[in-house]
């Protein structure tokens, strides 16, 4: 275990973290792939521990976009993934990458920029109209541009407009090839424009003179979901550990910590592995 959490962390320069801070050649542990979103927010400060108490499994969690997430677990350096994008969620486990895939808990995406609002965005609640009123104004907007699911959701709306934002590479349009916390220092940096998550919003320290511009638009959902990594093809995953987690993250137990909760009196995530359509 200790190598291939090596491994997933040279992949991301060294960005794992682990529940317990302690890696042991013989611990009980687990590696989750996730995206930057749910470690950003807090999230699995507050999970992670109460996991761990109930079932002797440290978790190490490697943080990065839910396209590189997805690229870890397919080499089998990962026991779970955690991310947000269905299309690619869906084909993971449909080429035998992973045995199931359960919905675990959902917010939504967000449209920030500046206070001036330069491209008039203010009360919007229709998301590629407004990545429309960006691209006619040229105003700056910062992308992830890292394959992240925040990044890919960010390009099916762009897909709506009938532009593509990345012929203005370098100019308005601004790849930070970075995770959601850097961009959204990029943003404040440049009073620019950027899509985010609201959980990595409202825990995001340094807004400077950015605020919430567009929400509200369906298709600024945002579910996050838990995969087991397959260990019939991968036999080094730990695959009956990885489903306890699966399993506690989905149960009462797990859903009721999401719930709870909370950034500065707001709740961040909201359960539904048991909603209608599960």
């Amino acid at each position: 275990m200790t190598n291939r959490l090596l491994i997933a962390a040279g992949l991301i320069f060294g960005l794992a973290l682990s529940a317990s801070g302690v890696a042991a050649d013989d611990e009980r542990s687990i590696v989750v792939a996730s995206t930057t979103s749910t470690a950003n927010s807090g999230l699995f400060e507050a999970l992670l521990p109460r996991f761990t108490e109930q079932s002797g499994i440290t978790v190490h969690v490697v943080a990065v976009g839910t396209g590189q997430a997805i690229r870890i677990a397919q080499a089998g350096d990962a026991d779970v993934l955690f991310v947000h994008d269905e299309g690619a969620e869906q084909a993971f486990v449909a080429a035998g990458y992973g045995t199931e895939r359960r919905r675990v808990m959902y917010n939504d995406f967000v449209i920030v920029g500046p206070a001036d609002d330069p491209a008039r965005l203010r009360g919007m609640s229709d998301a590629p109209t407004a990545l429309a009123r960006i691209a006619q104004s040229k105003a700056i907007f910062a992308s992830r541009g890292d394959d992240s699911g925040t990044n890919r959701a960010e390009l099916r709306l762009w897909a709506e407009t009938g532009t593509d934002p990345k012929h203005a590479s370098g100019i308005w349009y601004r790849e930070t090839g970075s995770g959601m916390g850097a961009t959204l220092n990029t943003a404040s940096g440049l009073e620019a424009y950027a899509l985010t998550d609201r959980g990595t919003w409202v825990s995001f320290g340094n807004k400077g003179n950015l605020e919430i511009l567009v929400q509200g638009d369906r298709r600024l959902f945002n579910q996050y979901v838990v995969i087991v990594v397959n260990p019939v093809r991968f036999s080094h995953v730990r695959g009956a550990d990885a489903l306890r987690f699966m399993t506690w993250i989905t149960s009462d137990e797990g859903q009721g910590v999401i719930a709870s909760y909370r950034v500065n009196g707001q709740q961040l995530f909201f359960p539904n592995y048991l909603a209608p359509g599960s």
